[in-house]
């Protein structure tokens, strides 16, 4: 995680300075602030809840909550913030303390000045399974926030939910049972279908393989992937890798819309695509103007997914979609 410590006092900045040195260790990107007279606590929050995973104010938690307040906008993309009182008695997640990993963050800190960390949330004080603490953890797309709340609140009560998983291999939780159940499920999947009452976790698994003329259109780039998706009934929220051969590494449209739509955009070397064991639809143009036979296919394949679609050719693009087995 991305993590900024503020601290106000000199006990402040020695244990600041300990968390800091300590959370490095463990491979979180730490920086820390001491507080000085005239600086400006709120524009510092509102900096660093546009670039940071996690606040940490070493100090009153009513100072992390009325510095805070003004920037909240959503619990599934806020960092989290968290309070520690100078002498690290108390670590107490203020803010997105499942989705933003902030009750995990207070574990951890806790461990590090030998105190309590204060979580609050329902399913951990019971116990219970978090199901967007598992979306969060498993690289997951969880559908339906609304859906996620009535699992809590199930699973709180005492009362059974579904499970399916048809991706991976994730086992029933406690309080699930497995298969598809009439009023609410857990469903694990990468397909575009929906059946009422099912939350889907949907893993960005899916790859794009991409091969384009030069100068072709975001527009038309998008076009194409929805029509691939829609015929192997892959959700669009499971395609995390977007993989392509190194003379389009800055084809204009295709980085455009990974940026846009959050794919990871890998490209390989003709080489590399060569040596991509399989059976592929070779062209012998292709291998002529790029040095291998077939772009789509292999980067696909080389990003590290099994293919489940041919070569899909559009006006001067062409395209193959692969699924990952695991997500790394």
């Amino acid at each position: 995680m991305k993590i900024a410590v503020i601290s106000f006092t000199r006990a402040g900045r020695n244990l600041a300075g300990r968390i800091e040195e300590k959370l490095a260790e463990g491979g979180h990107r730490c920086q820390t602030t001491a507080w000085e007279k005239g600086m400006n606590l709120s524009r510092w929050t509102g900096e660093q809840f546009s670039c940071q995973d996690a606040l940490v104010f070493v100090g009153a938690a009513g100072i992390a909550v009325r510095s805070s307040a003004p920037f909240i906008k959503d619990k599934m993309t806020d960092p989290a913030v968290l309070a520690v009182d100078e002498k690290g008695r108390f670590v107490i997640p203020l803010l997105s303390g499942h989705v933003g990993g902030g009750n995990r963050l207070a574990l951890e800190i806790a461990e590090i000045t030998g105190g309590q960390a204060a979580v609050t949330t329902a399913t951990d004080v019971n116990g219970l399974f978090a199901v967007d603490v598992f979306a969060a953890e498993h690289g997951m797309v969880l559908t339906d926030r609304e859906l996620a709340k009535q699992v809590s609140a199930a699973l709180l009560d005492g009362e059974s939910v579904g499970w399916v998983c048809d991706w991976g291999d994730f086992p029933a939780p406690e309080g699930f049972r497995e298969g598809f159940d009439g009023r609410l499920t857990v469903w694990i999947t990468l397909s575009a279908l929906s059946r009422p009452g099912c939350l889907k976790l949907i893993p960005r698994a899916a790859v794009l393989g991409v091969g384009c003329r030069r100068g072709t259109p975001k527009e038309a780039l998008e076009t194409a992937a929805a029509e691939v998706l829609e015929k192997n009934q892959i959700s669009p929220l499971a395609v995390g890798t977007a993989a392509t051969i190194a003379q389009k590494k800055d084809e204009l449209g295709l980085v455009e819309l990974a940026r846009e739509k959050g794919w990871n955009l890998v490209c390989y070397t003709a080489d590399e695509l060569e040596r991509v064991q399989g059976e592929f639809e070779e062209s012998a143009f292709v291998r002529e103007t790029v040095g291998t036979g077939n772009v789509c296919q292999r980067a696909a394949a080389a990003a590290g997914g099994d293919l489940v679609s041919g070569k899909l050719v559009f006006c001067g693009i062409t395209m193959a979609l692969a699924v990952k087995k695991h997500l790394r």
